[in-house]
């Protein structure tokens, strides 16, 4: 994140301050646009971006009904935000990237998993036997594991920073409230997730749950982190964390 966002910004902004003529910057060495510094010209704007929605849903089940999501109040269009004052929002974006790519790497962990407890020919040896063990197992961490990160990180959400954006403006209450509810309905999916590998591990039939439990976690978690970005990064960026 350094090398591919901080240190080109960072070059931009010191050779605008120096008045230099700058060659033009190698867009291989750009940060990416949602999430790029105000340069010198921006007249201190918020620059962070929310991570858009595709739209693009893997399971028939539904948590909650999108239409319904609150939306907090509209930003100040007068308002601007210094440099230091985005990188609340910009570390929230950074924080839901690191979950987005390790839940790629989750459904990518359980695909390989699910691929290797095909069986056609019927028996299988003790080698292979071994291999799917060993395969579950690996799956078993690595999700104990992501799993831990994203409860930690909705905990913190819940009891530290909501609180205080609430505190800063309560008109952000509704909005507050919807992302909580979102919060729980999640857990659920990890626990049934949880839930549909002890069964996997015991039964090789029960993939089809598994994959839906994915599935699902997948389409909530990522509509629930565009959702957040979408109605957070101008109040972070406004009030700050309170850390």
């Amino acid at each position: 994140m350094f090398a591919e966002e901080v240190a080109p910004a960072t070059r931009e902004l010191v050779t605008a301050g120096r008045g230099h003529a700058a060659d033009p910057p190698d867009p291989r060495n750009q940060p990416p646009a949602r999430i790029r510094a105000a340069d010198a010209t921006s007249g201190d704007r918020l620059s962070v971006r929310p991570t858009p929605d595709s739209g693009v849903r893997r399971s028939t089940e539904r948590l909650w009904d999108e239409s319904t999501r609150p939306t907090g109040p509209p930003a100040d269009p007068g308002r601007r935000y210094p440099h230091r004052e985005q990188e609340p929002a910009r570390n929230l974006v950074a924080a839901h990237d690191q979950l987005r790519a390790d839940l790629d790497r989750l459904g990518e962990v359980v695909r390989e998993v699910l691929a290797d407890t095909r069986d056609p020919g019927g028996a299988r040896s003790e080698i292979q036997k071994l291999s799917l063990r060993q395969n579950i197992w690996t799956l078993g961490a690595y999700c104990a594991s992501y799993c831990q990160v994203t409860t930690l990180h909705h905990t913190r959400e819940d009891q530290d920073l909501f609180p205080y954006l609430r505190d800063s403006d309560p008109r952000l209450g509704p909005v507050l409230d919807r992302l909580t509810e979102e919060h729980h309905a999640i857990q659920g999916v990890i626990e049934r997730i949880d839930r549909e590998l002890v069964a996997f591990a015991a039964d090789e039939t029960g993939r089809d749950g598994l994959r839906a439990a994915m599935d699902l976690l997948t389409d909530t978690l990522l509509s629930h982190l565009a959702y957040e970005e979408s109605e957070l990064i101008e109040p972070m960026a406004r009030f700050g964390t309170g850390w």
